[in-house]
């Protein structure tokens, strides 16, 4: 149901007042009550075209029907800018309004059939259609930090639309590509962000962190809104800068570390701009901050001991932290490390070499110690021994063996893990460390053939001769249950160089060992020493053995003239390669009463073998009892010369 104004109702009063006087004027009841304008009369209007609605009055169902509608627009002058007619009985019209834009006076009234005239009623007409100008956006000239973001809108310069300046629309984004308002011609009550036509401050909120672009548009007391905006951009950084520590040694340090904090930001940045813009700061161990402009600040860390650095920035923003500062730890140690021998040797390892390195801050550096040796009263080099290093202990093994009697000194030498070295050549009761040569108990050992010391023999090919001796201490006790190494060395053309193989002495010190059979040899003992006991070598032995060679005839005897006798044989290689090409074998004969003679000389296979036809072609021959042999000399070869057996061949 529509609401009934108080205007309506007076004129409603009015009608009925004159029906009651007997209607002496009917037409004083065509009368148009409660005349309006279609979005309200106090509203301005960006459209030229406005509807007027009223109420009919009763008179008009009652014997005096509406015929005609007649208007007339005056301007703010009074004078008639329009005027019309709309025949037939209603209760609206459409009228346009004239230009300029400005509030005109809309004066209706309604006729009868017959002409009859009723009063009038006014109403009030605001139209503009005049856009506002742009207004003015100012946003803060940097970046701000977190926190609300504000827009100074300005009023539009020039004279306001007829309509005034109703207030103003706000867009954010991104790129600035949004209108205010939903459309580009229009803008609703709704709409407004800010009412009021001088402008003012307005608040944007939170805004998402980077740039974001503001449009702002005027809007008209008839709602339209400027053909352009007004842009300012808003720039947010509510991001700490990243600040990063360079400088800090990952362990320990020798003496002061400088150290640099710098700090990044990427939307703000860090450049310089006076004592409000941004700066890094530095403290050590909660110190007062060094502070500098920018993006970098420096401070030396002193003194030994462990140092805590923490440092911090703040962007062009304002944004700033100083509860969670990046942080780095320096650790300077300055003093180097002290060694110190063992106060005495192990009896039971009088070559073990023992040293002590003591570092109460970094502590010794892993695998850098070592402990060096050379004969006392000499400026020579250090000769290094192999060290080892397990935590704060150096250990290293002279082999006094190696070295002749007299007096040696040691040296000692190490670093902390801040790289600080030191050496010393004191025992840890600050005497000299020095040794004298020999350390170990002295021994000797005898060894050879048939337990001779340094005999040489020859044997047969095949054989396994005896090679043996005895250990005893330098005063002649016997030494039990030791290892002897027994070193069989092989010339050129053998299938081995060298052959090693252990025995144990027995309980009187004795040892024995058949060696295997094979070429010619050098054979030695060695006791490698013990802890306590030193090393000792035996005197060389040679041991040369005969080639082995075989030969046989084919008959036993043979025709002077007819089918030769086949001579044939083979070299026994045990342990040896034949030269390259075979081995040379002479085949030698005699008659009784004679030396052995070469009547030719043939070559093996890669096996050792020959064969040789050999033909009886003169008649001094008959009867004649021939030996013949086969012999091999040296040469590119690890047998001793030898000559096969003899075999015997009659003539006839």
């Amino acid at each position: 149901m529509r609401r009934v104004g108080l205007t309506a109702l007076l004129a409603a009063a009015l009608a009925l007042a004159l029906v009651d006087r007997g209607a002496a004027d009917p037409a004083a009841q065509l009368y148009p009550i409660d005349l309006r304008v279609d979005g309200g009369e106090d509203a301005w209007h960006s459209s030229a075209l406005f509807r007027l609605e009223w109420e009919r009055p009763p008179i008009a169902d009652q014997g005096l029907p509406i015929a005609a509608v007649r208007y007339r627009i005056r301007n703010a002058a009074g004078l008639l800018v329009a005027s019309g007619t709309r025949l037939g009985d209603r209760s609206s019209i459409e009228v346009q309004a004239p230009t300029p834009s400005g509030v005109y006076a809309a004066e209706v009234w309604l006729e009868g059939p017959g002409g009859e005239r009723g009063p009038s009623a006014s109403a009030a007409l605001r139209y503009d259609y005049e856009r506002p100008g742009a207004p003015g956006a100012l946003t803060a000239a940097g970046w701000i930090a977190a926190g609300t973001a504000v827009v100074a809108i300005e009023a539009p310069p020039g004279p306001a639309p007829a309509s005034g300046i109703r207030g103003y629309a706000v867009a954010v984004d991104r790129r600035g590509e949004t209108w205010p308002c939903a459309a580009r011609d229009a803008c609703r009550e709704a709409e407004l962000d800010l009412r009021g036509s001088s402008g003012g401050d307005l608040p944007l909120g939170s805004l998402p962190e980077g740039v974001s672009v503001v449009r702002v548009v005027s809007v008209s007391g008839a709602g339209l809104p400027s053909a352009a905006a007004g842009e300012a951009v808003v720039r947010v950084d509510t991001s700490q800068p990243d600040v990063v520590l360079a400088g800090a040694p990952g362990g320990w340090a020798s003496g002061p570390v400088r150290v640099t904090a710098a700090a990044t930001d990427a939307l703000s940045g860090m450049a310089p701009d006076g004592a409000n813009g941004p700066f890094t700061a530095i403290a050590v161990d909660g110190g007062v901050p060094r502070t500098e402009a920018g993006d970098a600040v420096a401070v030396t860390v002193e003194g030994e001991g462990v140092h805590r650095v923490d440092a911090y920035a703040r962007d062009a923003a304002g944004n700033v932290d100083r509860r969670t500062p990046a942080s780095a730890t320096v650790s300077i140690d300055e003093t180097p490390p002290h060694l110190s021998f063992a106060n005495a040797q192990d009896p039971a390892e009088p070559e073990r070499i023992e040293a002590t390195v003591a570092d109460s801050l970094s502590g010794p550096a892993s695998g850098r110690g070592s402990i060096a040796v050379r004969e006392e009263g000499t400026s020579g080099p250090w000769e290094p021994l192999p060290t080892t290093q397990t935590q704060n202990r150096l250990v290293a093994r002279w082999d006094s063996d190696s070295h002749p009697d007299g007096v040696y000194e040691f040296r000692a030498t190490a670093s902390d893990a801040a790289g600080n070295s030191a050496s010393s050549n004191r025992r840890a009761n600050h005497t000299r460390m020095v040794l004298v040569n020999p350390l170990k108990q002295g021994t000797r050992l005898q060894a050879g053939f048939d337990r001779r010391a340094g005999s040489a023999k020859t044997v047969r090919y095949g054989r396994r001769p005896l090679f043996g001796g005895r250990l005893t201490a330098a005063a002649g006790i016997p030494l039990a249950n030791l290892p002897i190494r027994v070193v069989e060395s092989f010339g050129a053309g053998a299938t081995v160089s060298v052959r090693s193989t252990t025995v144990e002495t027995e309980a009187d010190g004795s040892f024995a060992l058949r060696l295997p059979p094979g070429p010619s040899r050098e054979v030695r003992a060695v006791f490698e020493g013990t802890r306590t006991l030193s090393r000792a070598d035996g005197e060389q032995a040679q041991l040369a053995v005969l080639a082995g060679i075989g030969l046989r005839a084919s008959v036993k005897t043979a025709r002077v003239g007819g089918a030769p006798v086949v001579f044939s044989g083979r070299v026994r290689r045990l342990g040896a390669r034949l030269p390259a090409g075979g081995a040379a074998v002479e085949l030698q004969f005699r008659v009784a009463g004679s030396e052995w003679a070469e009547f030719r000389t043939v070559q093996t296979d890669a096996r050792g073998r020959f064969r040789y036809p050999y033909a009886f072609s003169d008649d001094d021959s008959r009867g004649v009892r021939f030996r013949f042999r086969a012999y091999i000399s040296g040469g590119g070869w690890p047998y001793e010369p030898a000559a096969s057996n003899g075999v015997t061949v009659r003539g006839r």
